[in-house]
C-alpha cells in the first residue's frame, strides 16, 4: 500500500443497509459524523452519481469549516466511493478520494475506509484520527435505536 494512502477496518453493530443509510441520509450523517466533540450542523447531501455533499463541522470552541464533494459510486448498500476537499484548505491539502466498502457478516457490518493520495504523511494522520472518532461515534450511533 503507497504510504499516503489510509486504510483501516471496523466492524459495525447492524446491518450493512442500516451503516448504508446512517452514511447517506443527512439527520443521519450529522448525528456522528466527525471527531470526539465536534458537531456537523449543515450536512448538504445528495447520495447519486455526480450527486454533491456540503459537510460544515464544528470544533469545540472554534470556527465552522467545511468540507465537501461528489459521489462517484453509489452501490446500495455495498459501496460508496466520493471526492473529499476542504473548502478552506491547508497549504498541505489536495483533494481525496474516499471508498468506503460495507460487507455484512451475520447481522454486523465490516466497513472498510481507503482515502488518498495524501499529499504529506501528516494530512493522512490527521484524517486516520478523524475516521477513528468518527466510527467509534457512528458505532454509538447504531447502538441507540432507530
Amino acid at each position: 500500500m503507497d504510504d499516503r494512502v489510509l486504510e483501516m477496518s471496523r466492524r459495525l453493530g447492524g446491518s450493512s443497509e442500516r451503516v448504508f443509510r446512517a452514511m447517506t441520509e443527512p439527520e443521519r450523517l450529522a448525528a456522528w459524523w466527525g471527531p470526539a466533540g465536534f458537531t456537523t450542523p449543515e450536512v448538504s447531501l445528495e447520495a447519486r452519481v455526480g450527486g454533491r455533499y456540503r459537510l460544515g463541522m464544528q470544533p469545540p470552541g472554534g470556527d465552522l469549516f467545511h468540507l465537501a464533494g461528489e459521489f462517484l459510486v453509489v452501490q446500495r448498500p455495498q459501496r460508496l466511493v466520493y471526492t473529499f476537499v476542504w473548502e478552506e484548505p491547508d497549504p498541505d491539502d489536495r483533494e481525496t478520494v474516499v471508498e468506503l466498502s460495507l460487507a455484512e457478516v451475520h447481522g454486523t457490518t465490516d466497513l472498510t475506509v481507503t482515502q488518498g493520495d495524501f499529499a504529506t504523511r501528516a494530512r493522512l494522520e490527521l484524517h486516520r484520527d478523524g475516521w477513528s472518532d468518527s466510527l467509534d461515534r457512528l458505532q454509538g450511533f447504531l447502538g441507540r435505536a432507530d
